[in-house]
């Protein structure tokens, strides 16, 4: 379904659902004059892609978009639908790539799941006069990943873990998982993109403890994963993660993702009596790593044991949980 098709030069950064929220900015024209367009494709200033309504029926996501299907609903999408209404129209078109052996669907979506979710349940609810408003490009599977995250990068309403697994599939996929080789693609640096590739590389264990996978945040990942690689303290948090699913199964308690991560970091953590009324925080290596004293009129004291052989991260931790605990 057409409602007529304008071609127009845009940058890979322009479809900006933040655009289509800003219903108080005035209408610009998306066609230039006929004259200005020919100079501009003649000096090489602009890529023409064809924009066009179309049925959001005939449209499907890409495989490897970003987006969590099962967290699109009424409530994630609000800010959208009423914008929508607000404007009487899709403001700013998404990214798709035309399919040609697929007899379902005319087009694949690279950028823009969250406004063809939008336009299918206006459709729905008393609204079929609403089309979805795309761009057409002619891209490769690696463009289209890295044109997907250039629109989506600075998205607040995008997850860590949407994102985390993103980049994971396609650190297989386009750079034969070779993390410098992306981060130079994506031009990131390499120590943000492993700290956000942590949280997609938790065990599914300790994945399933969270309520909402969405609350795994690179800051709890941080936290967490340096645990994972000793057995004893991932089998303590297993055990932990068991006792928090039974108490939300039971009792209907529901934490937060730093909630969470405490309860697990704290069960890590194995205390034994010393002389002069210490207690001892071992180190996974069996040695004494902390040393410290707790009263109500002191409050916490507490000791680094030298050459323990922890390491500052397994530090950090012990330290945070017996602050936090």
């Amino acid at each position: 379904m057409s409602k007529g098709n304008r071609g127009f030069g845009s940058s890979l950064t322009e479809g900006l659902e933040d655009a289509d929220l800003d219903t108080s900015a005035p209408s610009e024209s998306i066609m230039a004059s006929r004259s200005q367009t020919l100079a501009r494709l003649a000096s090489g200033k602009v890529v023409t892609d064809r924009t066009e309504w179309v049925d959001p029926a005939r449209c499907r996501p890409w495989r490897l978009h970003n987006r969590d299907l099962d967290h699109l609903d009424e409530e994630s999408c609000r800010d959208l639908i009423d914008a929508f209404l607000s404007a009487k129209k899709q403001r700013i078109p998404a990214i798709v790539r035309r399919l040609t052996n697929d007899p379902d669907y005319d087009f694949e979506i690279i950028a823009g799941v969250r406004r063809w979710w939008t336009v299918q349940w206006l459709r729905a609810h008393h609204h079929p006069e609403y089309d979805y408003l795309v761009t057409i490009q002619h891209v490769s599977d690696e463009e289209a990943f890295r044109v997907s995250d250039i629109e989506n990068r600075s998205r607040k309403d995008i997850s860590d873990w949407e994102r985390a697994n993103e980049y994971l599939r396609a650190l297989d996929e386009f750079y034969d998982g070779s993390q410098s080789e992306m981060a130079e693609h994506l031009k990131i640096s390499r120590s943000w993109l492993s700290r956000l590739l942590d949280v997609a590389r938790l065990p599914d264990e300790i994945i399933e403890v969270f309520a909402d996978k969405h609350d795994i945040t690179v800051r709890v990942a941080r936290d967490i994963k340096p645990l994972t690689g000793d057995a004893r303290a991932l089998g303590l948090m297993i055990e932990e993660g068991r006792e928090l699913r039974a108490e939300r199964a039971d009792l209907g308690v529901k934490l937060t993702g730093p909630e969470v991560a405490k309860r697990l970091i704290g069960a890590t953590v194995v205390k034994t009596k010393a002389s002069g009324g210490e207690l001892i925080v071992k180190a996974q290596n069996g040695k004494p790593m902390l040393r410290y004293t707790r009263s109500a009129r002191t409050g916490l004291s507490l000791k680094i044991v030298p050459r323990s052989g922890a390491s500052t991260d397994e530090l950090m931790n012990a330290i945070r949980g017996l602050i936090e605990n």
